[in-house]
């Protein structure tokens, strides 16, 4: 009798051995067709070649998954308007005025800060012509924005007049010093001006940063040239 316990026992605890051993067994299948599934989902959306997007949202907002054609299209459009067209060209032409007004200091201007000045002017507004023709070849004007801007360079703000630069490269020593701030400082107001009119007009991302970069070094320059004067 005590034998015949002892058997149906161990008999019950082998089916559950057993019973376990095939849950086990079912659980652990089960977990591999869903990694082999979600391997083949995996391997169709890169065989599709449609790999995906992640944009961040915003405050509070969760990222979103997009792919490549929502991710174009939800770009914001920053194609060059007429005033990023008008600004590059005219400033061009500002920067070059600046260049030649400076270009008389170093044996003109008696004090050494006219000079120093004169020479960082140089220093900052020939690359910035030279981004602004960059950026010209890349984005060519139509004809129809470009040629109101050939005959009005000398309206720009801040221009100085023939007759000013003729008596700037007259002038020597404390004159020449004196006209030379005087003219530069009108000539950094009108850039502020032009960049100012830019930015609140203007829609391309590498022309509104050109204005800023204006703005931050020419405002910090006229506090200098005022502060000289």
């Amino acid at each position: 009798m005590d034998m015949a316990k002892a058997l149906r026992g161990r008999e019950a605890s082998t089916a559950l051995l057993r019973r376990s051993a095939v849950a086990v067994a079912t659980a652990c299948l089960l977990l591999t067709l869903a990694g082999c599934q979600g391997g083949d989902e995996g391997a169709d959306r890169a065989g599709e070649g449609q790999p995906v997007v992640v944009a961040p949202g915003r405050p509070g907002e969760k990222a979103r998954t997009l792919t490549p054609e929502q991710a174009a299209k939800a770009k914001p459009d920053d194609s060059p308007n007429a005033a990023d067209h008008a600004y590059v060209q005219r400033m061009i032409e500002h920067h070059r005025q600046a260049l030649a007004m400076s270009a008389l200091a170093p044996e003109r201007a008696a004090a050494d800060g006219v000079k120093r000045l004169a020479d960082r002017i140089s220093a900052a507004q020939q690359p910035e012509i030279g981004a602004m023709e960059k950026w010209l070849t890349l984005h060519p004007a139509p004809p129809e924005a470009s040629g109101g801007h050939d005959h009005d360079h000398a309206a720009m703000p801040g221009m100085a007049t023939d007759q000013q630069l003729e008596e700037l490269a007259g002038a020597r020593g404390a004159d020449f010093d004196r006209l030379f701030l005087k003219l530069m400082t009108a000539h950094h107001e009108g850039a502020l001006k032009m960049a100012g009119e830019a930015l609140a007009a203007g829609n391309n991302v590498a022309v509104e940063e050109m204005a800023t970069e204006v703005v931050a070094t020419q405002s910090a320059e006229i506090h200098r040239m005022r502060a000289m004067g």
